[in-house]
């Protein structure tokens, strides 16, 4: 039997499609208002989610063409915003990163869609909100019914309002976690603190992990003297854990430390965080001191970590 209705629904589709892409600017020249196309911006966020990657799993995800996928990393690669380096697993492949303007290139590609689609939701009330949204999950489940839904998360840097849930969250997990009192959160907001007064974004640095647009980690790198730097306040929310966020922050702050000619990268944990101490150690971090002492309501020991920044990109193994 002929459906005999098939043409009025594909141009209903076509006709939404249309609507969607002006309404969202995926047409302009730049998208919002940046110098990069649909597909660059795109592949920037895509960087930016996945941390170190290779061109293959970049075309795996955005099915684009393999030729046109490289000459869109060549433009990037020129204009500083990726970076390549040898696999240490397969000579064939490269790893691709982004660099740290592309670090930035994100950022305002992020907070520019954050604010455009706001604005939009802005523009119609709260329940026809949470309609519109189940509306596009009911799309993306027909019309994808299989596809996988990995979680993923997200690493930039820190925005207004971050440092504020860095100090709570290090207040309640710890308490939660090991009985840790109001002493730990106080140390945390004192360190914080510093680190936004002092404002050095060229020898200090910190990183926030975001999953569905909460935070759900933190990383600090922090300038202990002109050749020393420390890595504080490092966490990963319990329901982020398993996802390599911990590793993944320690090798960005690695990397900081040697873009900002830091020689060596120390640390200050407790021996009970066996968690945090795998991640250290497997990062080529060396226990060079341990000290027992009474803090936070409780009997610890106290290490410091330690490792060459020289030696960044060498890890030992678990």
């Amino acid at each position: 039997m002929a459906d005999h209705d098939l043409p009025n629904r594909i141009e209903a589709v076509r006709r939404f499609n249309r609507f969607y892409t002006k309404r969202v600017g995926a047409l302009r020249e730049g998208l919002l208002d940046s110098p990069y196309s649909l597909t660059e911006a795109r592949i920037i966020y895509e960087m930016a989610h996945r941390g170190d990657c290779t061109a293959t799993a970049l075309r795996g995800e955005l099915g684009l063409d393999r030729g046109y996928l490289s000459r869109l990393l060549r433009r990037l690669a020129k204009l500083g915003l990726v970076e390549k380096r040898p696999s240490p697993d397969d000579g064939r492949q490269s790893i691709l990163s982004l660099t740290e303007s592309g670090q930035q290139a994100f950022q305002l590609l992020n907070s520019r869609s954050r604010a455009e689609t706001a604005a939009l939701l802005g523009t119609i009330s709260h329940a026809d909100q949470f309609r519109m949204i189940k509306a596009m999950e009911t799309i993306e489940a027909l019309v994808a019914p299989y596809r996988s839904r990995p979680q993923s998360y997200l690493l930039r840097l820190h925005e207004p309002g971050d440092i504020g849930w860095v100090i709570h969250r290090h207040g309640t997990l710890y308490a939660e976690e090991f009985g840790w009192n109001q002493d730990f959160e106080t140390l945390v907001a004192e360190v914080a603190a510093g680190f936004l007064k002092r404002n050095n974004s060229a020898r200090e640095r910190c990183w926030i992990a975001e999953m569905d647009g909460e935070p759900v980690g933190s990383a600090f790198v922090m300038e202990k003297s002109k050749t020393i730097a420390q890595l504080r306040l490092m966490l990963v929310d319990p329901k982020a854990r398993g996802l390599g966020i911990g590793a993944r922050m320690v090798d960005e702050a690695l990397r900081f430390a040697g873009r900002t000619n830091y020689r060596k990268i120390s640390l200050w944990t407790n021996a009970n965080l066996l968690a945090a101490r795998t991640v250290y150690r497997r990062a080529g971090f060396q226990l060079i001191e341990s000290t027992p002492h009474r803090s936070f309501g409780h009997d610890l020991v106290g290490e410091i970590w330690q490792r060459d920044v020289a030696l960044v990109g060498q890890t030992h193994s678990p």
